[in-house]
């Protein structure tokens, strides 16, 4: 099988809600997105953010996703319509900062644990928590909040006030991130 339909099997899959074929297109498209907006952005954590609103806008709208189109090109274009979001936004805030004088302003997963999560749930604690250490503090709140408290995707929504889709997002990178740190030793 090449790749093209590998990529059209998984977006088949991900449309019947499959967690495998959602991690495959973001693994598969991730660096895509992601130099996409550092080129746009010059900003690691904004080329960060909007990758993880991308992929979380896509997911949550993927039946929506019209097979004319390359499935990059789509991701590229739901990207670049955050960072214009993204960047109305900060200049609005900009001007109302400025007029006040500068006062300020359910998909349901599959529970069987991936590779990755095998991985982490075979490393000793120590180790585990030093690995942990060396990601971004976004990725790690994740990671703690649903290993460690054992929240739900939703209370994690909620605890850090973020959409349900972001935090699944985030926690399938985190989980990425984490297995590449603990496979390198």
């Amino acid at each position: 099988m090449n790749k093209t339909d590998s990529i059209k099997e998984n977006i088949q899959r991900a449309k019947q809600g499959n967690q495998i074929a959602f991690s495959f297109l973001l693994d598969t498209f991730w660096n895509d997105v992601y130099g996409f907006q550092l080129l746009r952005t010059k900003n690691e954590n904004d080329a960060e953010d909007i990758t993880i609103r991308t992929f979380s806008n896509a997911f949550d709208k993927i039946e929506t996703y019209n097979e004319d189109f390359e499935f990059r090109t789509w991701l590229i274009t739901i990207s670049k319509n955050l960072h214009v979001d993204l960047i109305r936004k900060r200049n609005r805030t900009l001007l109302e900062e400025m007029d006040t004088h500068g006062e300020a302003v359910n998909r349901v997963l599959d529970e069987t644990p991936s590779v990755e999560d095998q991985l982490i749930i075979e490393q000793n604690l120590a180790s585990l928590l030093q690995d942990i250490k060396k990601l971004k503090p976004h990725y790690q709140k994740v990671i703690n909040l649903r290993y460690f408290n054992e929240l739900s995707y939703a209370d994690i929504a909620k605890e850090l006030d973020e959409p349900v889709n972001n935090i699944k997002v985030k926690l399938l990178r985190a989980k990425k991130l984490l297995a590449e740190i603990i496979k390198k030793k």
